[in-house]
């Protein structure tokens, strides 16, 4: 018995758990890139939408696998859509040394100071994730769904949940931050949530697990592994 496998473009291990427990009920075993040795992509376009193709069909064509990867952040109205795709980088984008344990504090410190002095009708912003699914890595036609999430700034952090700008991320009908909600709210409301609750739509709309895999090997890409644990038809290069 095979089971149909899909590799996440990603080594955050929330995201893994999260996308996981969604795809299970289709069939699928998510696996992350780094079982494979595949290292980050680069993400170099000025949209999501391009960040997110460019890791998944970076982490297919490494492992022959299918692929899923995501691309979010937060964007803020008064500064005309930025941090965007910047969100993870935002104080280094704007000229500071960062070290990598100290990123979220210091990009929530560059947001607030860019907001510096506005009112809070002027600190509107949104959430926004992309998700896209590549059969093989060179699928004319991956599947993408996405979602945002409104709300905005405030000065004084709240709660001790979530990670990056969750503390600073108002939900003015809740009156609560993002980081002050229980992980299964946020899971309800949040723009992850809801762009993986339509894309798990989308694959059940092409069939589940056993129709991804048909379509992957149609296009060349592996996606069973054997009973031994091999990757069945693997040519990647992590594989080689």
């Amino acid at each position: 018995m095979t089971t149909p496998r899909i590799v996440l473009a990603s080594g955050n291990a929330g995201k893994l758990r999260e996308f996981a427990a969604l795809l299970a009920p289709l069939g699928f075993e998510l696996l992350p890139q780094s079982v494979f040795g595949v290292p980050a992509a680069e993400e170099p376009h000025a949209t999501f939408v391009e960040n997110a193709l460019a890791k998944a069909r970076h982490a297919s064509r490494a492992t022959g696998l299918p692929a899923l990867a995501d691309d979010s952040g937060i964007c803020v109205d008064a500064l005309g859509g930025h941090p965007g795709v910047w969100s993870a980088r935002w104080a280094e984008r704007r000229g500071q040394a960062v070290a990598a344990a100290e990123a979220d504090a210091a990009n929530n410190a560059r947001l607030l100071a860019d907001l510096a002095g506005l009112p809070p009708q002027q600190r509107r912003a949104h959430y926004y994730c992309v998700l896209v699914l590549v059969r093989s890595a060179d699928d004319p036609q991956p599947l993408i769904a996405d979602a945002s999430w409104h709300g905005e700034v405030v000065e004084t952090p709240r709660g001790r949940g979530g990670f990056g700008y969750d503390p600073h991320f108002l939900l003015p009908s809740l009156d609560l931050t993002a980081a002050e909600l229980a992980p299964e709210k946020k899971n309800e409301l949040s723009h992850r949530g809801r762009a993986m609750r339509a894309l798990v739509a989308r694959l059940r709309e092409e069939g589940g697990a056993a129709a991804i895999a048909a379509t992957a090997r149609r296009f060349g890409a592996a996606a069973e592994v054997g009973p031994e644990g091999e990757v069945d038809g693997v040519g990647g290069e992590a594989n080689r």
